[in-house]
C-alpha cells in the first residue's frame, strides 16, 4: 500500500505553537495542540482504556519539503514513514504521521522501526531523556492530501482540521511526529487545561 502522502501536493502552512496566528485556532482545539503531555496517554484516558493504534502505512520514503528542512535532511536521505490512526472504540480520533530518518534508526532508536501496533508515544514518553525541540501547528484544508487521508472514514466532513507536528530528540536522534486532530476527539472530549 503506498503512502497516503504525496510530495507533490500542497502542504499546510506551519507556524510555531506560540505564534500570534495561533489565536485563530478554536480554543478547545488549541488546548489539545498546545498540550505538552503524551497524546497517546490523553486519548487513552479519554477512551476509558478502549484505545488502540491502527497502522495504515509503514515504509521507506522521502520527506515533504518542509519536513526535510525541519529534520535537516540531505537531499537524498530517506525516512521510515509510519502513518497510523489512534482509535477510541474503533473510531479514529487522531491521524498521525511519523518520520524517522535512516540516520536516526541506530542504537536504542532502532526499536522504533519495529513498533507495529504499539503506540509511539508510549516509547517516547517512557524515556526521560526524550526532548521536544520544536512544536508547530497548522490548519488542514480539503486541498491537502493529509486532510483527505484523515477524514476518509467520516460521513460528515469538516471544513477544516487542525494539527501539530513535533520534532523530538529520542536517544539523541531527530524524529518528527505529525498529528491531525479529528472532530470525534475535539468535539466530544474536553481538551486538556491550557498552561
Amino acid at each position: 500500500m503506498p503512502s497516503v502522502f504525496n510530495k507533490s501536493l500542497h502542504e499546510p502552512v506551519w507556524m510555531d505553537v506560540h505564534a500570534r496566528g495561533a489565536t485563530a485556532v478554536p480554543e478547545q482545539v488549541y488546548a489539545w495542540l498546545k498540550d505538552p503531555a503524551s497524546l497517546t496517554r490523553r486519548v487513552t484516558d479519554a477512551c476509558d482504556g478502549r484505545f488502540r493504534v491502527r497502522v495504515r502505512f509503514q515504509g521507506w520514503g522521502k520527506a515533504l519539503n518542509s519536513e526535510t528542512r525541519l529534520l535537516q535532511l540531505g537531499l537524498r536521505e530517506i525516512c521510515l514513514i509510519r502513518e497510523v490512526e489512534l482509535l477510541c472504540n474503533d473510531e479514529p480520533q487522531v491521524f498521525a504521521r511519523t518520520l524517522m530518518p535512516v540516520s536516526s534508526l541506530t542504537g536504542a532508536a532502532r526499536q522504533l522501526a519495529q513498533l507495529r501496533n504499539k503506540p509511539l508515544g508510549k516509547v517516547l514518553f517512557a524515556d526521560s531523556h526524550t526532548r521536544r525541540k520544536q512544536v508547530q501547528i497548522a490548519r488542514f484544508l480539503p486541498q491537502h492530501k493529509s486532510f483527505q487521508s484523515a477524514v476518509s472514514h467520516l460521513r460528515e466532513v469538516p471544513e477544516e482540521l487542525w494539527g501539530r507536528r513535533t520534532l523530538f530528540l529520542y536517544a539523541g536522534k531527530p524524529i518528527l511526529v505529525n498529528e491531525v486532530f479529528l472532530p470525534t476527539l475535539v468535539d466530544r472530549v474536553p481538551g486538556p487545561h491550557r498552561v
